[in-house]
């Protein structure tokens, strides 16, 4: 009896604590994978797990880190649907203030350049549902990078 309780007591702490947090890395990096075979892609890999693909250079200088960018894109799902869309003159923020893989992502796009991100969860929102994003997906986001405004 002693241990049938201790043993309820601690499946009980177990499943309000949630358990152990499940990993997307090795999942989320197949998904990428496949994704890219699939579609022939011919993106590049960052050490953080983010790959990106660059379909016009652009002309104008590259953004960093702590830099505004106005920038028009369009963030969908492996499966092709979308979940937010920009307007073509894009919008303007502080690459701070934004999921890591659009932090370190459009750093790698000069003015006027355009691509893909495909974003790992780790690099977006996580384990968990946020804004009606389900927990451990990969997010592609088409880039247009209008123009950086320090």
């Amino acid at each position: 009896m002693k241990y049938s309780l201790v043993a309820l007591v601690f499946a009980f702490l177990l499943s309000c604590s949630g358990g152990p947090e499940k990993d997307y890395s090795l999942i989320n990096e197949k998904q990428i994978t496949d994704y890219i075979k699939t579609n022939n892609l011919d993106a590049i890999k960052c050490k953080s797990g983010l790959y990106y693909t660059i379909d016009e250079a652009g002309e104008g200088l590259k953004p960093t880190r702590s830099s505004t960018v106005q920038v028009a894109y369009k963030g969908y799902y492996l499966n092709g649907e979308v979940f937010d869309e920009s307007s073509e003159r894009g919008i303007s923020f502080p690459l701070r203030g934004v999921i890591q893989g659009w932090t370190e992502g459009i750093t790698y796009f000069k003015e006027g350049g355009r691509g893909t991100l495909l974003v790992p969860a780790h690099l977006g929102y996580g384990n968990y549902d946020t804004r009606g994003i389900p927990g451990g997906s990969v997010l592609l986001f088409d880039i247009h990078l209008i123009s950086i405004k320090e």
